[in-house]
């Protein structure tokens, strides 16, 4: 039986319309992955500005979302006067993955080797790992934070070390793995005459296994203004407590910095937090 005219022409239309739809479906989704693949750089500088509530930029983004660089400012938010941004640049690479992403850091002004981490995550894990890395910032950028660093005004070198770290977050809980120190080295601030007063270093301990209190120390290596303490971050909390005091003979040059930084108890200022 012949297959009336008006039956055919409505088949016709029907697969037209279907070879539209795979076609118009494909150039979406074409379009989409463009956009992914070739994301611009600035799209991240807004997702980092957003998630540091301002206080990290990522001034000048060039390149895309995977692999770019911009200037690398500090800040203490905004409409704040006291931005300061590293010369240089950031440079950045970022590689997805089924399991896990890889992400390659490099600043020009301040790491001799790249920082590279791997984030994992899990149904309701998260892991952070970062190679063995050692890089080195001038203290005066902390100032562009805002206070207290702006009336600290703090010159020198921060050296920064890791080593074996590895972070997990599980149902909400943090466990640390290796270390994290930070070496001020020559530090000096305007609020004393002495420059510089002194080199320090602070690390922050974990353990083999993973902790989920990691410990805080203190240390002067040497100088004038003396420094000590220990404390433990407890949660997303840090309960610390030290003491910072002045070598004989330099009481008199200390004497203001003493009383700003802790609570005065004769000879000593009482540091505290938490």
């Amino acid at each position: 039986m012949a297959v009336p005219m008006t039956l055919r022409r409505t088949q016709a239309l029907r697969t037209a319309g279907a070879a539209w739809l795979w076609a118009l479906c494909g150039a979406t989704l074409g379009l989409l992955l463009a956009s992914l693949l070739w994301a611009p750089a600035r799209w991240l500088a807004w997702g980092v500005a957003q998630a540091s509530q301002g206080q990290v930029q990522w001034n000048t983004p060039r390149g895309t979302v995977w692999q770019g660089s911009a200037q690398l400012t500090l800040s203490g938010g905004t409409g704040t006067l006291d931005a300061k941004t590293l010369p240089g640049r950031l440079h950045w690479r970022i590689q997805p993955g089924l399991t896990a992403w890889q992400i390659t850091l490099h600043a020009d002004c301040c790491m001799d080797q790249a920082l590279e981490a791997q984030i994992q995550a899990g149904l309701s894990t998260l892991g952070l790992a970062l190679n063995d890395h050692t890089s080195r910032w001038p203290a005066a950028w902390l100032s562009g934070l805002g206070a207290p660093w702006n009336t600290l005004q703090t010159e020198g070198q921060l050296q920064l070390s890791t080593s074996a770290l590895r972070l997990q977050w599980a149902t909400g809980r943090l466990q640390m793995q290796g270390q994290v120190g930070l070496q001020a080295q020559d530090l000096s601030s305007r609020l004393s005459t002495l420059k510089p007063m002194g080199s320090y270093r602070v690390d922050i301990r974990g353990t083999a296994a993973g902790t989920a209190t990691p410990e805080l120390q203190l240390s002067t290596l040497q100088g004038p203004l003396q420094l000590q303490g220990q404390g433990q971050w407890v949660g997303s909390r840090l309960r610390f407590t030290g003491e910072a005091s002045a070598e004989p003979g330099s009481e008199a040059a200390l004497s203001n910095l003493l009383n700003i930084i802790g609570r005065r108890q004769g000879a000593r200022s009482l540091l505290s937090l938490g």
